[in-house]
Formats: structure tokens, sequence, C-alpha cells
């Protein structure tokens, strides 16, 4: 344990042991909704169709837990599509969701923690749920790209912005 004096040669312990340090859990993690479709197999299987145009859709949500002060609700939900129409491939829907354990933040830091950081710890194990459920269905494994969740935050939150004036006007 380290000591410091104070300007008095009071000595203590070193600032910041006193202050319980911000602490960030995932308590659990879990999927909530799962669904894949082929609508064109097993004959699109058969075809040599390749390079087929991928959406891929990406959203955040946070809810605190009721009865809880510091625990949260973090979602996140992918929707890829491979192909279009009677050329459609697959699509893939997933809501994975974690519950975490948000103590001693500033208030400040809650919304960033909620919808950049906590869906970037997400995102590894939704990304894995997506390519073996991609492969499983016959084709190769969608692995999705890393997301920039920052700018996904900053952009919804100039979202937020822009809406507000409109109804101030």
């Amino acid at each position: 344990m380290s000591q410091t004096s104070d300007a008095n040669g009071t000595q203590g312990a070193a600032s910041g042991q006193d202050a319980t340090p911000p602490a960030l859990n995932i308590l659990t993690q879990y999927i909530k909704d799962l669904s894949f479709e082929s609508p064109n197999a097993p004959a699109i299987l058969r075809s040599q169709a390749r390079g087929p145009a991928i959406n891929i859709g990406v959203n955040v949500g946070a809810n605190q837990i009721e009865g809880t002060q510091n625990e949260f609700d973090v979602r996140l939900t992918l929707n890829a599509k491979a192909g279009e129409g009677a050329e459609m491939l697959f699509a893939v829907e997933l809501e994975y969701g974690g519950v975490f354990r948000l103590a001693n933040f500033p208030q400040e830091h809650l919304l960033p923690l909620l919808f950049i950081e906590c869906p970037r710890l997400l995102f590894p194990f939704a990304r894995q749920v997506v390519a073996d459920v991609t492969r499983n269905g016959g084709f190769p494994p969608l692995m999705i790209d890393p997301i920039d969740f920052a700018k996904l935050f900053q952009q919804r939150m100039a979202e937020e912005r822009a809406r507000q004036q409109v109804q101030t006007v």
C-alpha cells in the first residue's frame, strides 16, 4: 500500500483508494430472438450465384432493469439479407442481449457506456451466432465486419437533436 503526505505532513493512503472505482460487469448474455430463412432452398443452394448483395442492419437498445439502480439490459439487433426476391439466398435476424452492471460512473458517462461500450462487448458473440447459423443453413459463414458503435451513437444523438429542434419550432 502506498502512502502519501499532505501539506501538513499527515500521512494517508494514496488518493483514489478511498473511493470505489467505476466498474462495468457483464452479468449474463442471451439470445432473445433468432430467425434464419432461406426461402429458395434447396434450389438456391445448387446454383453457382457469386457475390450476392448483402445488406446488414444494426440497432442498439438499452433499458434499466426494473427494481435496480445500476443494472441495464442492452440489446444488439443484427439483420442480414443476402440477395433479393427470387435470388434471395438467406435472411438472418438476431437480437442478442446482455445484462450489465454499471457501478460508480458519472451520470453523463452512462449513455456512451450503454450504447458504445456494452454493444462492443456483445458484438463478437452476436457475430459468431450469425456466422454459425448461416454456415448451418448451407452457406459460407457470414462474418460481419467490426462495427463502429461510437459513430452509430453519434449519429443517433445527432438525429435526436434534430428531432428535438423540429419539435420546438
